[in-house]
């Protein structure tokens, strides 16, 4: 603990790591002793959970990252990565959350993206008190059925 020039304590806390950042209690900064950080990793999970939720939405990522987390989900024990496509920034108080989305053919997609935002925001702010100041969505591609699911499992036979 030190002081301030007017004789006033003051804690002096280490600065949170790069990917952990700290939120105040249910927004009240004498909620209670201590403090606490949410990673950046619990935003992207929850930013993208929440958008996955929205019909329309088919899958994450750019090219090659949709390409690379396919190939990860056959891996016999891996597991899909939640965060593709799914990029944040976090703050002390704020977060700004990107992104990148395949969209279903037919869908609206400015109706699409207006409920992934309110969708996104809504549970990031729930859960971590953080505001979310931007969600910025980047549409990289329109998946049409008629293109056959590339999410399936190769070794399925094509004809019967």
């Amino acid at each position: 603990m030190s002081t301030t020039t007017t004789g006033t304590p003051t804690t002096d806390y280490p600065a949170a790591p790069a990917d952990r950042r700290t939120t105040l209690d249910a927004g009240n900064a004498g909620a209670g002793p201590g403090r606490t950080t949410v990673a950046n990793i619990v935003v992207q999970k929850i930013a993208g959970r929440a958008a996955r939720e929205i019909s329309g939405v088919y899958d994450f990522g750019a090219g090659p990252t949709r390409t690379f987390g396919a190939i990860t989900e056959r891996i016999p024990g891996a597991r899909a990565s939640s965060g593709r496509g799914v990029t944040v920034e976090v703050g002390e108080k704020q977060a700004a959350i990107d992104l990148d989305i395949v969209v279903e053919y037919g869908v609206p997609i400015a109706q699409l993206a207006q409920s992934i935002r309110r969708n996104v925001i809504d549970a990031v702010e729930q859960m971590t008190s953080l505001a979310v100041v931007e969600v910025n969505i980047n549409v990289n591609d329109l998946h049409l059925a008629d293109e056959g699911d590339d999410r399936t499992d190769a070794a399925t036979p094509r004809v019967q």
